[in-house]
């Protein structure tokens, strides 16, 4: 490779990396801990998902008949979304089809806003985050039978799968309107550059692509410890961080990418789209203003099509006019991986006379739409292989961390020479002392956030935010302050060690979920997370003592403060 070329690559490979760094070891670190994001929540909530599955039907007609003590189901369109165990999820309910239903809801919230904010609380709009008028959202544990508002029933599972794409920056407000939320967009931009910084960095080292993959120096100086660390783990990693360079543009700006397309080829019609691309389904059926003649039962219908559908994975239960002559379920079901990696169960049912207008096999042969749209779903979440893949998945995304946090270090150390000017000196510690304050105050900072929600009782949304982001920013500051890379590195080590090994402990003596009482009672995802955080303690320790001995024998120490700075 021409000199010329090689520093084309060489500086598009560094700047590309240096300007979305901070933000792309919060998407590779919350998004390592969003593969496991029905363990987090089972953990939170002390009620294993797996241990209940075994011992608890789903009650569907009771919760039915709990949201009809506060509302008027009659005409509703409700939807039941399902997690990845299937014993919680969340449930959206529209306001009714039918006019007099509306009017009367209509009626009453507008009585309600006329009383105390209490009274407001409990008539407006019922349990969930509204809608509009009468509608509401909310999660549903089946094992427990309670329902609670989104922001009340938010988790840390929740947390870290938001943050991956970066929601709550949604929640900024901008002067102008950007065409979709900020922080997907945001993490849109992140997941270009950084498919540009891995394509420059693999043409960077092709050359020596083979014998720069089997170099590590670990006792030499500290660049070229970094290096042959960058350069390893970057060539190991390079097809997985491609994988999720591709498929993270694919998810979080489909919706910007589909906008011209919808208005060029479908006259902006982005419902019809979206029907084509098969995310939606987009039939309508006519509310009739006839009452249904029998009663329904959901649970034993859904009952039917998981014995139909046996070993199939039941993702989403649609109801249409709920308790009308033209009621129709649907039921959609995502196949086992090893029948079948890609295609979509669909099942329409016709109430008032138990017809069954359509019915796909969740085995059955799948169209081109639907393989593609699987194949980037399983590709990103890697739920097709059980946990030992998503834990795989879990290690090459840590693994990720350290590439980004070599090539600062790289970055930094190549440029702290005499030669440089103190100001471009200064400019360059600073730079750095920022990112590895902010990315490696993650770790201790998730550790101390899922202790303290220990101790408090039924934490919110609000309580989490609170709790991560200003314990977050309060270590960040004081690391930035202290201007001590070296000192960062090893006191983020010390409190991730702690806390992640305090975190099992106390949920033993807190709720007594030992590790041998949680294995008895075969509460497999409260034990996993226990055993994940009493694993990254041990590693931290392990890195610590090493680190400490590094520093302990004679040589060059890592930058701590800028020249002239």
């Amino acid at each position: 490779m021409d000199n010329r070329k090689y520093n084309i690559y060489f500086h598009t490979h560094t700047v590309s990396g240096i300007i979305v760094c901070v933000l792309l070891y919060v998407v590779f670190f919350a998004g390592s801990f969003a593969f496991f994001k029905d363990d987090l929540a089972a953990w939170q909530k002390n009620s294993s998902y797996v241990a209940n599955r075994a011992t608890t039907q789903r009650n569907f007609n009771g919760l039915l008949d709990s949201l009809a003590k506060h509302h008027n189901l009659r005409g509703r369109d409700i939807e039941f979304f399902l997690n990845r165990i299937g014993m919680a999820g969340y449930v959206s309910m529209l306001p009714s089809n039918d006019s007099l239903v509306r009017k009367a809801a209509a009626q009453a919230l507008a009585k309600a806003k006329t009383q105390s904010a209490a009274e407001k609380q409990k008539h407006g709009r019922g349990r969930g985050r509204g809608k509009g008028g009468d509608a509401a959202y909310f999660s549903y544990d089946f094992a427990q039978r309670k329902a609670v508002e989104y922001e009340k029933g938010y988790d840390m599972g929740e947390f870290m799968y938001r943050l991956h794409f970066l929601a709550p920056l949604n929640a900024i407000p901008l002067p102008i309107n950007l065409g979709a939320p900020f922080g997907y967009l945001l993490a849109g931009i992140v997941s270009f550059i950084f498919l540009f910084a891995l394509v420059t960095g693999l043409l960077l080292h092709w050359n020596k692509i083979v014998s720069n993959f089997f170099t590590f120096r670990p006792w030499s100086k500290w660049k070229t410890v970094w290096t042959d660390l960058h350069t390893a783990l970057g060539v190991l990693q390079f097809p997985f961080q491609l994988l999720f360079a591709i498929t993270g543009i694919v998810l979080i700006v489909n919706s910007v990418l589909l906008a011209p397309f919808a208005r060029l080829a479908y006259n902006g019609e982005s419902e019809q789209l979206y029907a084509d691309l098969q995310t939606t389904d987009n039939t309508k059926y006519e509310y009739s203003y006839t009452p249904l003649g029998a009663p329904f039962d959901l649970n034993r219908l859904v009952a039917q099509v998981e014995h139909k559908w046996a070993g199939s994975e039941l993702t989403r239960v649609f109801i249409r006019n709920y308790q009308d002559a033209n009621m129709h379920v649907i039921v959609l079901a995502a196949p086992p991986a090893k029948a079948s990696f890609s295609g979509t169960g669909k099942l329409v049912y016709r109430v008032r006379d138990q017809h069954i207008l359509r019915e796909a096999m969740p085995t059955e042969h799948s169209t081109y739409v639907s393989k593609v749209r699987s194949l980037i779903y399983h590709l990103h979440f890697g739920d097709f292989g059980g946990r030992p893949l998503r834990l795989m998945y879990f290690v090459l995304g840590a693994m990720g961390c350290v590439v980004i946090i070599s090539g600062i270090l790289i970055w930094l150390v190549a440029r702290d020479k005499t030669s440089t000017p103190a100001r471009e000196r200064a400019f360059n510690f600073w730079t750095a002392n920022i990112f590895l304050a902010i990315s490696l105050s993650m770790l201790p900072v998730t550790a101390f956030t899922m202790i303290a929600l220990l101790f408090v009782g039924s934490p919110e949304q609000s309580d989490i935010f609170r709790l991560y982001f200003y314990s977050w920013l309060a270590l960040g500051a004081y690391f930035i302050v202290r201007q001590n890379i070296t000192l960062t590195n090893r006191q983020t080590l010390m409190l991730s060690a702690g806390l992640c090994l305090l975190l099992p402990l106390l949920d033993g003596v807190v709720r007594n979920n030992w590790f041998w009482n949680t294995y008895a009672k075969g509460q497999f995802d409260i034990l996993f997370v226990d055993l994940l955080f009493l694993g990254l303690g041990g590693i931290s320790s392990a890195v610590l003592l090493r680190v400490r001995k590094r520093q302990a024998a004679p040589a060059a120490p890592l930058v701590t403060a800028a020249a002239g700075g």
